[in-house]
């Protein structure tokens, strides 16, 4: 199936993930996970790309993040991408890629599933079975989003900034989201969106997207088009 052309209007929210080439590692230890950190930091204030949430596991990693210009991610993506590549192969005296082809992303409709994908990303340890508790991950935006870690690459969501008027209050009841896990058919629907490059949200969401940006962002139905028996009959 041909592969979605990349759609990033201004001000909507991108689920964004990147895995290493063949499930390989990306990040053997801490002073890589810091350095791609820190690279993603300075990218994201370079190209104007608040970043609400994230993950870095051994072999991906993900972001939540809304651009505040055209184009916004996909610059900060491959800029850091390219970065991270040199100094990793330096690192280990190689050539070569490193991720697996481009990072794949999908639109997210806010008041539905914002704060959702904050969940499904923080607790990626803890369903991987490497942490019992998100506070427990150190690569993780957990603990500055329920705990009030200090971080210079965090930007709040204005949907998170409405869960409380402090700032005690918003991590109390951002904790509160995380008494349940992402299951069932939410944690299908939002691994089918982004690995397809979909728009995750309903269905006047994904028309909006559409009529805004002129690109297809939801999924073909399976099968031939209707009436093509019809057209094959007046070719023979």
């Amino acid at each position: 199936m041909a592969r979605l052309s990349r759609v990033c209007p201004v001000g909507v929210p991108q689920h964004v993930i990147q895995r290493g080439n063949n499930r390989q590692v990306c990040f053997a230890d801490k002073q890589y996970f810091s350095a791609y950190a820190h690279w993603l930091q300075e990218a994201s204030r370079k190209y104007q790309v608040d970043v609400h949430a994230w993950v870095f596991m051994t072999n991906h990693i993900h972001l939540l993040c809304t651009p505040r210009v055209e184009n916004a991610v996909s610059r900060m993506m491959q800029t850091l991408g390219r970065q991270y590549v040199r100094y990793f192969n330096f690192r280990y005296q190689r050539t070569g890629t490193l991720w697996e082809g481009r990072y794949r992303s999908c639109l997210v409709q806010e008041e539905i599933y914002l704060l959702e994908l904050y969940r499904y990303i923080e607790l990626n340890p803890v369903r991987a079975g490497i942490v019992e508790q998100p506070s427990d991950y150190v690569w993780s935006s957990y603990t500055i989003n329920a705990l009030g870690k200090a971080s210079e690459l965090c930007t709040p969501h204005a949907l998170y900034r409405a869960l409380g008027n402090e700032e005690s209050e918003r991590q109390a009841s951002y904790r509160q989201l995380f008494k349940q896990h992402v299951e069932g058919e939410l944690l299908t629907e939002i691994r089918k969106t982004l690995n397809k490059g979909l728009a995750l949200g309903n269905e006047r969401f994904k028309v909006e997207i559409e009529k805004l940006t002129g690109k297809r962002v939801t999924a073909r139905k399976a099968g031939r088009p209707v009436g093509w028996r019809k057209k094959d009959t007046v070719h023979k």
